[in-house]
C-alpha cells in the first residue's frame, strides 16, 4: 500500500536568502522534511576561499543560526533537516549542529554526506585518464595552466535516503543537485528503487520547482502585479507521491501564491534542452503536466524519467583575475554621443586602450534623458585593474560631457573566480554517509538504457490571425532567465493555447536575436515544450567565463528576460484582448 506524500518545504533558494524563513516553515504548519539550498558555483568558491583562511570555515554559517531557531520544534514535531549547506567544509557544518543541539538540550542524530571534493584527488584523476575537460572548450584541466581552488562532483540524493535510513534527524551535505533535497527524502520515505526511473523523474521536477524557495510562489513572476502579499511571499512546500507526482502549495496565510504560471516560471529557470540531468534520473522536461488543483496547489504529474548518466557533473574553479567597475551617470540630451565620449576618453588613458586588459567591456544603459555607462576590467595583475584603472574616470571630472559624475569614488580591484564544468565518471566520487561513527558507501546508480522518444519541434501557426497591433511582447508572454555556467537561458511562456500556436511560430532565435541586440554574437537555439506552453532559449557564451569574471552588468542574466518582454513587436489584436 502507497504511503501518504511526503511534505518537504523549502527554506532557502541561496547563501543569504531570508533567515526567518526556517522558522516560518517549521511553526506555519505540518511538514516532513525542511530543506534549502545554500549553493551556486559562485558560493562553492568564496566558500572555499573562506576555507583557505580559516580551517574551521567553508559552510553557510546562517544555517547554524536558523538550525538554533528550529531545532527543537523539529525533533519534537519528528521534522527531518536537510541541508547542503556543508559547502567545502561538512563535517565542520555538521559538527557546528552537533554544537547546537549540545547548547539547546537536545538529542539529534546528525549524519554527513561526503565525496563530492575532488580537489585532493586531482592528481590521481587525471594519472588515471579523466581529462576535466571544459564541457564548452574540450581543453583538459591539466592543459589550462591553472591552479583549482575547489572542485566538486554533483551528487544525487541516495546519500540523503541512506542517511535518513540510519535515522539521522539532520543530514548535511557538501555539493549535492538542488533536486537530490528532494529526491533523496522522496526516495528514503517512498522506498524507491534506484530504476524508479518516472518516480525520481517527478521528485527532481519538484525539486527543480522549490530549490529556490520564492520564485516558486510569486518571486520574480513576470505578472508581478497580479501576485497578492509580495512584500513577504511564503516559501514553496511540494507535497511529493509515491509516484513521483507533486503538489506544489505553501502554508496557509502567508503571502504570494502557487499558480501553474509561477510553478511554469520556475521550470523554465536555468534549463537546457528537454533532458535534465541529474545523477540518479534524466527528467523530461517534455513531459511534465500541470494542473490546479486548488488555490496555491498545483500538481506536478505525467514526468517520464531515463536512466541516470554514466558521468557526473564536476564543479572547478580556479582565480582568474581581479574585476573592477566604474559607473558614470549620463543625464539630459543626446545621451549616446556623452556615453561615446565618456568611453572614448577612458580608454585613451591606457598605453593600448581596452587592450591593456586582459578583458574589457563598456555597457551603456539609458532611458529617456537618464543613462548609465559602465566600464568593467578583469586582468591578473591586480594594480593594473586598480585604483589605476578606477582612477582614470575621476580624472575626467572636469573635461569631459556636461553634469558628469559617478557613483562611487575610485576602488580597489577585487578577485575574481572562473567556474570551470566538467565531467567525471559517475564511479569516480567516493560518494559516502557519515553517521554514529560508521561510513556507509553509497554506490553510483549502474548505467542502464531506457530512453524515451523524442517530441518533434512544435512550429505553430502563422496564418488566420486577423489584424495587429504594436505592443510589447511581455502583455502576451512571461519569462524567466537566468546563468548555467557561461551561457544564459530564456524561458517564455503563453497564457493560453492560442497565444503559444502564435508565439512558436513567432519567436525564433533570429528573433531573439533582432529583439533582444546583445544576443547577437551569440549562438542561441531554441527547445520546445508545448506541454508547457513554452519555450526555451540558451544563448551559449553570452556571460564569458562564467558570473564572478563575467564582465557584463547583469552578470546573472537574471534581466534578460525581461529585456525580451519589453520588445515592441506586432502582436496579433485578437490575442490581446
Amino acid at each position: 500500500m502507497a504511503r501518504e506524500p511526503v511534505r518537504i518545504a523549502n527554506c532557502s533558494g541561496f547563501y543569504g536568502d531570508r533567515c526567518a524563513a526556517a522558522w516560518e516553515m517549521v511553526a506555519g504548519g505540518p511538514i516532513d522534511v525542511l530543506t534549502g539550498d545554500w549553493l551556486a558555483e559562485l558560493t562553492m568558491l568564496i566558500l572555499a576561499r573562506q576555507r583557505a583562511k580559516r580551517p574551521d570555515a567553508g559552510f553557510a554559517s546562517t544555517f547554524i543560526d536558523q538550525v538554533r531557531d528550529v531545532l527543537a520544534d523539529c525533533v519534537a514535531k519528528g521534522v527531518r533537516i536537510v541541508a547542503n549547506a556543508g559547502g567545502v567544509n561538512p563535517s565542520g557544518c555538521a559538527a557546528a549542529v552537533r554544537s547546537v543541539a549540545a547548547e539547546l538540550g537536545v538529542e539529534v542524530g546528525v549524519a554527513t554526506v561526503v565525496g563530492d571534493d575532488l580537489l585532493p584527488r586531482l592528481d590521481e584523476l587525471r594519472a588515471s585518464g579523466e581529462r576535466l575537460a571544459h564541457l564548452d572548450s574540450g581543453v583538459a584541466l591539466a592543459d589550462a595552466g591553472i591552479d583549482p581552488v575547489s572542485a566538486n562532483a554533483y551528487l544525487g540524493g541516495w546519500g540523503i535516503a541512506t542517511a535518513l535510513g540510519a535515522g539521522a534527524d539532520v543530514v548535511v551535505t557538501g555539493r549535492v543537485t538542488d533536486a537530490a533535497l528532494v529526491v533523496g527524502p522522496a526516495a528514503w520515505w517512498h522506498g524507491w528503487q534506484r530504476d524508479d526511473w518516472d518516480a525520481l523523474a517527478g521528485a527532481v521536477v519538484a525539486g527543480h520547482v522549490i530549490e529556490c524557495g520564492t520564485q516558486a510562489t510569486g518571486g520574480n513572476f513576470a505578472f508581478f502585479s497580479e501576485v497578492p502579499g509580495l512584500d513577504h511571499p511564503g516559501f514553496p512546500i511540494a507535497e511529493v507521491a509515491a509516484d513521483g507526482s507533486a503538489v506544489i502549495t505553501k502554508h496557509p496565510g502567508t503571502g504570494g501564491a502557487v499558480t501553474v504560471e509561477t510553478v511554469t516560471a520556475q521550470l523554465l529557470y536555468e534549463i537546457g534542452d528537454v533532458r535534465y540531468p541529474n545523477p540518479d534520473v534524466v527528467a523530461r522536461f517534455d513531459t511534465i503536466q500541470l494542473e490546479a488543483v486548488g488555490p496555491d496547489r498545483v500538481r506536478v504529474a505525467g514526468t517520464r524519467g531515463e536512466p541516470a548518466p554514466p558521468t557526473t557533473k564536476v564543479a572547478v574553479n580556479y582565480i582568474g583575475g581581479h574585476r573592477n567597475t566604474v559607473t558614470m551617470v549620463l543625464t539630459g540630451l543626446d545621451i549616446e554621443a556623452k556615453a561615446g565620449l565618456a568611453e572614448s576618453a577612458f580608454w585613451a588613458a591606457f598605453p593600448r586602450g581596452r587592450d591593456t586588459f586582459e578583458d574589457a567591456a563598456a555597457e551603456l544603459v539609458a532611458g529617456d534623458g537618464f543613462g548609465v555607462l559602465h566600464i568593467t576590467v578583469v586582468d591578473r595583475d591586480r594594480d593594473a585593474a586598480g585604483r589605476a584603472f578606477s582612477s582614470v574616470a575621476t580624472e575626467m571630472a572636469l573635461g569631459s560631457y556636461p553634469g558628469f559624475f559617478t557613483l562611487s569614488p575610485p576602488g580597489d580591484a577585487r578577485e575574481c573566480g572562473v567556474y570551470w564544468p566538467a565531467l567525471v565518471d559517475a564511479h569516480v566520487p567516493q560518494h559516502r554517509v557519515l553517521v554514529d561513527g560508521a561510513c556507509i558507501p553509497v554506490a553510483p546508480t549502474v548505467a542502464a538504457t531506457r530512453r524515451l522518444p523524442a517530441v518533434a519541434a512544435y512550429h505553430g501557426v502563422d496564418t488566420g490571425w486577423g489584424g495587429t497591433v504594436h505592443a510589447p511582447l511581455g502583455r502576451l508572454i512571461g519569462a524567466r532567465s537566468g546563468d548555467k555556467g557561461g551561457h544564459a537561458n530564456i524561458g517564455v511562456w503563453a497564457r493560453s493555447a492560442e497565444a503559444f500556436d502564435w508565439l512558436a511560430w513567432f519567436l525564433t532565435p533570429d528573433r531573439v536575436h533582432e529583439l533582444v541586440p546583445e544576443t547577437r554574437p551569440f549562438a542561441v537555439e531554441r527547445y520546445d515544450l508545448p506541454n508547457l506552453l513554452a519555450l526555451n532559449f540558451v544563448v551559449r557564451g553570452l556571460l564569458g567565463r562564467g558570473v564572478a569574471a563575467s564582465t557584463r552588468l547583469d552578470a546573472q542574466a537574471k534581466s534578460l528576460g525581461e529585456r525580451l518582454r519589453a520588445a515592441i513587436v506586432a502582436v496579433p489584436d485578437k490575442l490581446l484582448g
